[in-house]
C-alpha cells in the first residue's frame, strides 16, 4: 500500500474489517448467525449490530453528525448488552442494511471533517469526554477489526470456515491432515509446558 493521505489510510483499515465482518455472515443459517456461541452470548449478528451502533456514535454523533438512525437499544431504558445480540423481529436484512447506512455516515463525517477535529464523546465523563476525528476513528478501526476477529473464531467453530477476507484466507494450509496434526502438536506442547510447571 502506497498511500500517502492519512484519510485514505485510515478509511482502507476501516472497510478492510467492515467487509470481513459482514464476510462472516456468508453461508451461514438465520440460527447461526444468532447463535450464542461463547459463554457470554456473542453471536456473529450481534457483533454486526454492536459495530453499526459504534461507526453511529463515535463518528456521527461525536461530532454533532447525528444519522437520524433509532437504535432503541441504547436508549437509557433498554437492556443492558441489547446492541451485542439480535431479537427474532431484527432481521438480517435490517441489521446488516443499518451496518452499511453506517458505514456511508462514518465516511460522510471523514470526508467532511479535518483530522484534527475535535468532537465530544456523548457518553463519556464530562471533562474526559474530548476527542479527535483521528482518535475516533483508529478507535473504531481497532474495534471493528477486534470484533472481526471475534467472527473469525465464531465461524470456525460453527463450520470450519476460516480466512482473513474473501480471496485471501491467509491460511498456512489448505490441507486438514495439515491442520489435525499441527493442532496435535501444539497439544502436546501444552501438556509437557504444563508439566514442567
Amino acid at each position: 500500500m502506497t498511500e500517502t493521505d492519512p484519510k485514505d489510510i485510515l478509511r482502507f483499515y476501516l472497510q478492510s474489517a467492515r467487509d470481513a465482518l459482514l464476510w462472516k455472515l456468508d453461508g451461514v443459517s438465520e440460527y447461526g448467525v444468532r447463535r450464542p456461541l461463547t459463554p457470554t452470548g456473542t453471536n456473529l449478528l450481534g457483533l454486526v449490530k454492536h459495530a453499526a451502533g459504534v461507526e453511529l456514535g463515535y463518528l456521527g454523533d461525536t461530532f454533532g453528525r447525528p444519522s437520524g438512525e433509532r437504535l432503541p437499544w441504547l436508549d437509557t431504558a433498554a437492556e443492558a448488552n441489547g446492541d451485542m445480540w439480535a431479537t427474532a423481529d431484527e432481521s438480517r436484512e435490517d441489521i446488516v442494511g443499518l451496518y452499511r447506512r453506517a458505514w456511508a455516515h462514518a465516511d460522510a463525517t471523514l470526508d467532511a471533517l479535518a483530522l484534527d477535529t475535535v468532537g465530544r464523546v456523548p457518553w463519556w465523563p464530562d471533562g474526559k469526554d474530548e476527542v479527535t476525528l483521528h482518535h475516533a476513528m483508529v478507535r473504531v478501526i481497532a474495534d471493528t477489526h477486534r470484533h472481526a476477529g471475534h467472527a473469525d473464531i465464531l465461524r470456525e467453530l460453527m463450520d470450519g470456515a476460516v480466512g482473513m477476507n474473501q480471496g485471501n484466507d491467509s491460511m498456512a494450509s489448505q490441507d486438514p491432515a495439515w491442520w489435525e496434526a499441527y493442532r496435535e502438536r501444539l497439544e502436546r506442547a501444552a501438556r509437557e509446558a504444563d508439566r514442567m510447571s
